[in-house]
């Protein structure tokens, strides 16, 4: 246990499973209270209980805005305040190529990966505004820095992403607010594994595929992004704002070409779902 984060209060989307769960652990291991805001609830509310006292769930569908605000409401309502907000929910939406990509599948996996950081950005704002100081940090990737490392909605998504973090810190500066974004290569998570084995249970062989790719030779982990977000969400990060952080083992020195844009066309969601 540390204490790099001792009393700050924070709310991770996407929380229940993979990179969120990661940070979920970490954030409370260094002192933390944290809200897990997911769609899986059976795996939010087995984390929170594990966690222990400094940690509530709710359910959160995070291309609805009455939902973030109700995380956040829940963060302020538990624990007094909010000082962190990490938009990290996710999909990886349509796959395919431009000429047979659906605007309904388009329009879904925007509204998750942009429309979400987007709310998940206002909401915090809302709160940490008037105590003027907070860190918002969001889920951008590689393919938000690089093309053809994502399939093309994701990689507009995760662009605007990045966009977006750079405008919205230059607001929110003013009230000492950092407004940061972490950008992930290759990291072994049910949603990884899905689209590297078509089984998001299978993290053995997600790991052993992603380190015969990664130019470090070996494997990213949630741990990994997890200690990226725990820097930016602590006082060590307070001359940081407007960033992207990228922890790729150097993927995006050298961009190679996606494999998304040959998959058959289709729809990659959490945990192996595939409707919209």
């Amino acid at each position: 246990m540390g204490d790099r984060l001792k009393d700050k209060v924070a709310v991770i989307t996407g929380g229940a499973c993979g990179i969120g769960e990661g940070a979920a652990r970490r954030f409370v291991e260094e002192g933390a209270s944290v809200v897990v805001s997911d769609l899986q609830v059976e795996a939010g509310e087995a984390l929170v209980s594990e966690l222990g006292p400094a940690a509530r769930f709710i359910r959160t569908d995070v291309t609805r805005e009455e939902d973030v605000a109700a995380a956040v409401d829940l963060a302020v309502s538990e624990f007094g305040r909010l000082d962190c907000m990490v938009n990290n929910a996710g999909i990886v939406g349509v796959i395919g190529s431009i000429k047979d990509t659906s605007a309904e599948a388009w329009d879904f996996t925007i509204a998750v990966l942009l429309r979400g950081v987007f709310l998940g950005m206002k909401h915090a704002a809302r709160v940490m505004i008037p105590q003027e100081s907070g860190s918002i940090i969001s889920l951008a990737s590689t393919a938000g820095v690089a093309g053809g490392l994502g399939s093309h909605a994701y990689t507009a998504a995760k662009h605007g992403v990045v966009g977006l973090t750079k405008s919205v810190a230059s607001e929110l500066g003013q009230k000492h607010i950092r407004v940061n974004a972490v950008a992930p290569g290759n990291i072994v998570t049910p949603m990884t594994a899905d689209v590297v084995t078509s089984d998001p249970t299978n993290f053995e062989g997600t790991e052993e595929a992603i380190k015969f790719m990664s130019p470090l030779g070996i494997a990213g982990l949630p741990i990994d992004i997890a200690n990226a977000l725990l820097y930016l969400a602590s006082d060590e990060a307070r001359y940081i704002s407007g960033h992207t952080l990228v922890v790729d083992a150097g993927q995006t020195t050298g961009a190679v070409p996606s494999m998304f844009h040959l998959m058959e066309p289709g729809m990659i969601r959490e945990a192996g779902r595939r409707d919209i």
